[in-house]
């Protein structure tokens, strides 16, 4: 819970610290910046549940690889034995 609330918070505050830098640097008016900045925030916001989806995949495929090996080197052990 924590955690979202933070990331969330992280997300607000990096939008309006881009919203004030291209204001600033730019000259970018902050009816032009909006939608650029809310695709930024969704993005960095979305990013850390995709990766964590594709390692969640990723080492449920190795742990099913493990036990594929180990059923099948105990089934050749009986098989010879």
């Amino acid at each position: 819970m924590m955690d979202s609330i933070q990331r969330a918070i992280g997300v607000i505050v990096g939008a309006i610290v881009s919203l004030v830098l291209l204001g600033l640097m730019a000259g970018v008016a902050v009816e032009e910046a909006i939608v650029p900045l809310a695709i930024g925030a969704l993005a960095a916001w979305a990013w850390p549940v995709a990766i964590a989806i594709w390692l969640g995949r990723r080492a449920k495929r190795r742990r099913e690889d493990k036990i594929q090996s180990e059923l099948e080197r105990q089934m050749n052990e009986q098989n010879r034995g």
